[in-house]
Protein backbone atom coordinates (compact mmCIF):
# COMPACT_ATOMS: atom_id res chain seq x y z
CA UNK A 1 0.00 0.00 0.00
CA UNK A 2 1.13 3.52 -0.38
CA UNK A 3 1.94 5.55 2.34
CA UNK A 4 2.15 9.16 2.75
CA UNK A 5 5.23 11.14 4.07
CA UNK A 6 3.77 12.69 7.18
CA UNK A 7 1.51 9.72 7.85
CA UNK A 8 4.77 7.28 8.01
CA UNK A 9 7.38 10.40 9.67
CA UNK A 10 6.72 9.12 13.12
CA UNK A 11 6.29 5.51 12.53
CA UNK A 12 9.84 5.41 11.01
CA UNK A 13 11.41 7.98 12.86
CA UNK A 14 13.24 5.77 15.45
CA UNK A 15 14.47 2.63 13.40
CA UNK A 16 15.55 5.20 9.98
CA UNK A 17 17.59 7.02 12.56
CA UNK A 18 19.03 3.95 13.45
CA UNK A 19 19.56 2.85 10.49
CA UNK A 20 21.54 6.24 9.31
CA UNK A 21 23.31 6.48 11.98
CA UNK A 22 25.61 3.31 12.09
CA UNK A 23 23.17 0.75 9.92
CA UNK A 24 23.31 -1.98 12.64
CA UNK A 25 21.09 -4.52 12.68
CA UNK A 26 19.85 -5.71 16.25
CA UNK A 27 18.48 -9.30 16.57
CA UNK A 28 15.24 -9.49 17.58
CA UNK A 29 16.09 -12.03 20.63
CA UNK A 30 18.15 -9.54 21.96
CA UNK A 31 16.81 -6.36 23.84
CA UNK A 32 17.47 -3.07 22.81
CA UNK A 33 20.02 -0.87 24.53
CA UNK A 34 18.42 2.15 26.54
CA UNK A 35 18.88 4.75 24.22
CA UNK A 36 20.28 8.31 26.35
CA UNK A 37 18.11 11.49 24.48
CA UNK A 38 20.15 14.37 24.52
CA UNK A 39 19.76 17.78 22.60
CA UNK A 40 22.54 16.03 20.16
CA UNK A 41 20.56 12.90 19.54
CA UNK A 42 17.02 14.74 18.95
CA UNK A 43 18.69 17.13 16.48
CA UNK A 44 20.23 13.84 14.27
CA UNK A 45 16.65 12.58 14.66
CA UNK A 46 15.40 14.88 13.32
CA UNK A 47 17.77 15.19 10.05
CA UNK A 48 16.92 11.63 9.74
CA UNK A 49 13.19 12.41 10.04
CA UNK A 50 13.12 15.22 7.32
CA UNK A 51 15.66 12.75 4.93
CA UNK A 52 13.28 10.24 5.12
CA UNK A 53 10.30 12.07 4.39
CA UNK A 54 12.17 13.86 1.17
CA UNK A 55 13.05 9.97 -0.32
CA UNK A 56 9.49 8.66 0.51
CA UNK A 57 8.23 12.09 -1.80
CA UNK A 58 11.00 11.29 -4.32
CA UNK A 59 10.10 6.92 -4.62
CA UNK A 60 6.60 8.73 -4.67
CA UNK A 61 7.06 11.39 -7.30
CA UNK A 62 8.68 8.90 -9.83
CA UNK A 63 5.89 6.20 -9.43
CA UNK A 64 7.98 3.75 -6.90
CA UNK A 65 5.90 3.71 -3.80
CA UNK A 66 7.48 2.53 -0.59
CA UNK A 67 5.28 -1.03 0.23
CA UNK A 68 5.32 -1.43 4.10
CA UNK A 69 5.09 -5.11 5.26
CA UNK A 70 3.35 -6.03 8.87
CA UNK A 71 5.99 -7.13 11.45
CA UNK A 72 5.04 -10.64 12.60
CA UNK A 73 5.18 -9.89 16.36
CA UNK A 74 2.67 -6.71 15.48
CA UNK A 75 0.67 -9.11 14.17
CA UNK A 76 0.58 -12.09 16.58
CA UNK A 77 0.64 -8.94 19.31
CA UNK A 78 -2.67 -7.98 18.02
CA UNK A 79 -3.81 -11.40 17.95
CA UNK A 80 -2.82 -12.02 21.22
CA UNK A 81 -5.25 -8.87 21.84
CA UNK A 82 -8.28 -9.93 20.07
CA UNK A 83 -7.91 -13.02 22.01
CA UNK A 84 -7.57 -11.77 24.81
CA UNK A 85 -10.55 -9.53 24.32
CA UNK A 86 -12.27 -12.54 23.70
CA UNK A 87 -11.66 -13.54 26.88
CA UNK A 88 -12.53 -10.29 28.53
CA UNK A 89 -15.96 -10.23 27.10
CA UNK A 90 -16.05 -13.99 28.25
CA UNK A 91 -14.98 -13.56 31.59
CA UNK A 92 -17.74 -10.29 31.84
CA UNK A 93 -20.54 -12.83 30.97
CA UNK A 94 -19.34 -15.15 33.45
CA UNK A 95 -19.19 -12.55 36.08
CA UNK A 96 -23.25 -11.41 35.13
CA UNK A 97 -24.06 -14.89 35.51
CA UNK A 98 -22.63 -15.10 38.67
CA UNK A 99 -23.67 -12.45 39.81
CA UNK A 100 -27.10 -13.20 38.74
CA UNK A 101 -26.92 -16.27 40.56
CA UNK A 102 -25.99 -14.89 43.72
CA UNK A 103 -29.06 -12.38 43.50
CA UNK A 104 -31.21 -15.50 43.03
CA UNK A 105 -29.28 -17.33 45.93
CA UNK A 106 -29.62 -13.76 48.05
CA UNK A 107 -33.85 -13.92 47.46
CA UNK A 108 -33.58 -17.71 48.22
CA UNK A 109 -31.72 -17.26 51.49
CA UNK A 110 -34.43 -14.79 52.30
CA UNK A 111 -37.34 -16.97 51.55
CA UNK A 112 -35.62 -19.69 53.23
CA UNK A 113 -35.25 -17.31 56.34
CA UNK A 114 -38.76 -16.70 56.33
CA UNK A 115 -39.78 -20.68 55.63
CA UNK A 116 -37.45 -21.30 58.92
CA UNK A 117 -39.40 -18.38 61.27
CA UNK A 118 -42.70 -20.06 60.51
CA UNK A 119 -41.11 -23.41 61.09
CA UNK A 120 -39.84 -22.30 64.47
CA UNK A 121 -43.26 -20.29 65.20
CA UNK A 122 -44.92 -23.52 64.53
CA UNK A 123 -42.30 -25.30 66.10
CA UNK A 124 -42.49 -23.24 69.29
CA UNK A 125 -46.34 -23.73 69.49
CA UNK A 126 -46.25 -27.01 69.24
CA UNK A 127 -44.07 -27.52 72.06
CA UNK A 128 -46.23 -25.30 73.77
CA UNK A 129 -49.28 -27.82 73.51
CA UNK A 130 -46.87 -30.13 74.06
CA UNK A 131 -45.64 -29.39 77.47
CA UNK A 132 -49.22 -28.39 78.54
CA UNK A 133 -49.86 -32.08 77.68
CA UNK A 134 -47.22 -33.22 79.57
CA UNK A 135 -48.22 -31.10 82.24
CA UNK A 136 -51.84 -32.57 82.14
CA UNK A 137 -50.51 -35.69 81.96
CA UNK A 138 -48.88 -35.58 84.82
CA UNK A 139 -51.38 -34.35 87.02
CA UNK A 140 -53.81 -37.10 85.75
CA UNK A 141 -50.94 -39.62 86.87
CA UNK A 142 -50.80 -38.01 89.97
CA UNK A 143 -54.60 -38.02 90.44
CA UNK A 144 -54.53 -41.74 89.67
CA UNK A 145 -51.79 -42.39 92.03
CA UNK A 146 -53.50 -40.73 95.11
CA UNK A 147 -56.68 -42.68 93.84
CA UNK A 148 -55.02 -45.42 93.89
CA UNK A 149 -52.99 -45.24 97.25
CA UNK A 150 -56.79 -44.30 98.96
CA UNK A 151 -57.95 -47.39 97.15
CA UNK A 152 -54.97 -49.33 99.23
CA UNK A 153 -56.07 -51.38 101.88
CA UNK A 154 -55.28 -49.75 105.29
CA UNK A 155 -54.87 -52.48 107.43
CA UNK A 156 -54.55 -55.64 104.76
CA UNK A 157 -57.96 -57.61 106.07
CA UNK A 158 -61.33 -56.78 105.08
CA UNK A 159 -61.95 -57.18 108.70
CA UNK A 160 -59.65 -54.17 109.53
CA UNK A 161 -60.47 -51.83 106.98
CA UNK A 162 -64.51 -52.20 107.72
CA UNK A 163 -63.62 -51.33 111.54
CA UNK A 164 -61.21 -48.71 110.48
CA UNK A 165 -64.80 -46.95 108.08
CA UNK A 166 -66.86 -48.24 111.05
CA UNK A 167 -64.22 -45.89 113.66
CA UNK A 168 -64.67 -42.30 111.39
CA UNK A 169 -68.68 -42.35 112.32
CA UNK A 170 -69.63 -39.87 113.03
CA UNK A 171 -67.17 -37.74 113.58
CA UNK A 172 -65.94 -37.81 109.43
CA UNK A 173 -68.29 -38.84 107.20
CA UNK A 174 -66.89 -38.43 104.46
CA UNK A 175 -64.21 -39.84 105.23
CA UNK A 176 -66.18 -42.68 106.14
CA UNK A 177 -67.58 -42.78 102.79
CA UNK A 178 -64.47 -43.07 101.35
CA UNK A 179 -63.28 -45.78 103.29
CA UNK A 180 -66.78 -48.07 103.24
CA UNK A 181 -65.92 -47.35 99.33
CA UNK A 182 -62.18 -48.63 99.42
CA UNK A 183 -63.66 -51.66 101.56
CA UNK A 184 -66.32 -52.57 98.63
CA UNK A 185 -62.99 -52.12 96.25
CA UNK A 186 -60.30 -53.86 98.04
CA UNK A 187 -62.75 -56.78 99.22
CA UNK A 188 -65.59 -57.58 96.76
CA UNK A 189 -67.87 -60.41 97.36
CA UNK A 190 -66.99 -60.66 100.56
CA UNK A 191 -69.44 -60.26 104.48
CA UNK A 192 -67.37 -57.28 104.88
CA UNK A 193 -68.08 -55.82 101.83
CA UNK A 194 -71.60 -56.37 102.11
CA UNK A 195 -72.04 -55.10 105.28
CA UNK A 196 -69.41 -51.85 103.83
CA UNK A 197 -73.06 -51.40 101.06
CA UNK A 198 -75.44 -51.08 103.75
CA UNK A 199 -73.41 -49.00 106.38
CA UNK A 200 -73.03 -46.84 103.35
CA UNK A 201 -76.72 -46.96 102.37
CA UNK A 202 -77.41 -45.27 105.51
CA UNK A 203 -74.97 -42.37 105.32
CA UNK A 204 -76.14 -41.61 102.10
CA UNK A 205 -80.00 -41.88 103.11
CA UNK A 206 -79.65 -39.71 106.56
CA UNK A 207 -77.90 -37.40 103.68
CA UNK A 208 -81.02 -37.67 101.86
CA UNK A 209 -79.57 -38.99 99.09
CA UNK A 210 -82.07 -41.36 98.46
CA UNK A 211 -80.82 -42.67 95.00
CA UNK A 212 -77.58 -43.16 95.88
CA UNK A 213 -79.00 -45.26 99.24
CA UNK A 214 -80.75 -47.34 96.73
CA UNK A 215 -77.60 -48.65 95.24
CA UNK A 216 -75.83 -48.99 98.41
CA UNK A 217 -78.51 -51.10 99.62
CA UNK A 218 -79.05 -53.03 96.63
CA UNK A 219 -75.41 -53.73 95.99
CA UNK A 220 -75.13 -55.22 100.22
CA UNK A 221 -78.66 -57.28 99.36
CA UNK A 222 -76.93 -58.97 95.83
CA UNK A 223 -77.61 -62.31 96.32
CA UNK A 224 -80.06 -62.00 99.26
CA UNK A 225 -77.59 -62.94 102.12
CA UNK A 226 -79.23 -64.49 104.90
CA UNK A 227 -77.30 -62.61 107.87
CA UNK A 228 -78.94 -61.03 110.63
CA UNK A 229 -79.09 -57.73 109.05
CA UNK A 230 -80.82 -58.55 105.65
CA UNK A 231 -84.43 -57.99 106.46
CA UNK A 232 -84.36 -54.86 108.08
CA UNK A 233 -81.84 -53.56 104.85
CA UNK A 234 -84.45 -55.07 102.77
CA UNK A 235 -87.11 -53.03 103.90
CA UNK A 236 -84.99 -49.81 104.10
CA UNK A 237 -84.26 -50.36 100.22
CA UNK A 238 -88.36 -50.65 99.70
CA UNK A 239 -88.63 -47.51 101.57
CA UNK A 240 -85.81 -45.60 99.47
CA UNK A 241 -87.75 -46.86 96.57
CA UNK A 242 -90.79 -45.67 97.64
CA UNK A 243 -89.21 -41.97 98.21
CA UNK A 244 -87.86 -42.27 94.35
CA UNK A 245 -91.18 -43.05 93.20
CA UNK A 246 -90.48 -46.52 92.15
CA UNK A 247 -93.30 -48.46 94.05
CA UNK A 248 -93.26 -51.53 91.74
CA UNK A 249 -89.82 -52.19 92.81
CA UNK A 250 -90.23 -51.40 96.36
CA UNK A 251 -93.32 -54.10 96.37
CA UNK A 252 -91.03 -56.31 94.89
CA UNK A 253 -88.56 -55.60 97.93
CA UNK A 254 -91.70 -56.22 100.29
CA UNK A 255 -92.63 -59.34 98.37
CA UNK A 256 -88.34 -60.72 99.30
CA UNK A 257 -89.44 -59.64 102.34
CA UNK A 258 -92.03 -61.92 103.28
CA UNK A 259 -90.66 -65.32 101.40
CA UNK A 260 -86.97 -64.70 102.26
CA UNK A 261 -86.93 -62.98 106.19
CA UNK A 262 -90.26 -62.41 108.09
CA UNK A 263 -90.62 -65.60 109.76
CA UNK A 264 -87.58 -64.47 111.76
CA UNK A 265 -87.96 -60.87 112.23
CA UNK A 266 -89.24 -58.69 114.42
CA UNK A 267 -92.81 -57.37 115.12
CA UNK A 268 -91.25 -54.11 114.68
CA UNK A 269 -89.74 -54.49 111.52
CA UNK A 270 -92.86 -56.54 110.61
CA UNK A 271 -94.96 -53.31 111.56
CA UNK A 272 -92.42 -51.03 109.27
CA UNK A 273 -93.18 -53.49 106.15
CA UNK A 274 -96.93 -53.05 106.78
CA UNK A 275 -96.89 -49.48 106.69
CA UNK A 276 -94.09 -49.53 103.76
CA UNK A 277 -96.96 -51.33 102.01
CA UNK A 278 -99.41 -48.89 102.66
CA UNK A 279 -96.77 -46.12 100.85
CA UNK A 280 -96.68 -48.00 97.81
CA UNK A 281 -100.22 -49.44 97.53
CA UNK A 282 -99.09 -52.72 97.21
CA UNK A 283 -101.57 -55.23 96.27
Amino acid sequence: MTIKPLALSLMLATAAGCALAGGIAVSQTQPLPAVQWDVRRLDTLDRNVRRLERALTQRNAVGQPVLVESDPEVVTLMGQVETIGRRLGDLEETVQRINGDLERASFAADESASETAALRTRLDRAETRLKAMEDAARVAAEQAEAEAEALRSPTGEAAGDLAAAQGLMPADPAGAVRAYEMVIENWPDTAQAREAGWRLGDIRRAANDQAGAVTAYAQALNGWPTTAWAGEVTLKLARALVATERDTQACGALGEFNRRYAATASAQLKTIAGQIRTQAACR
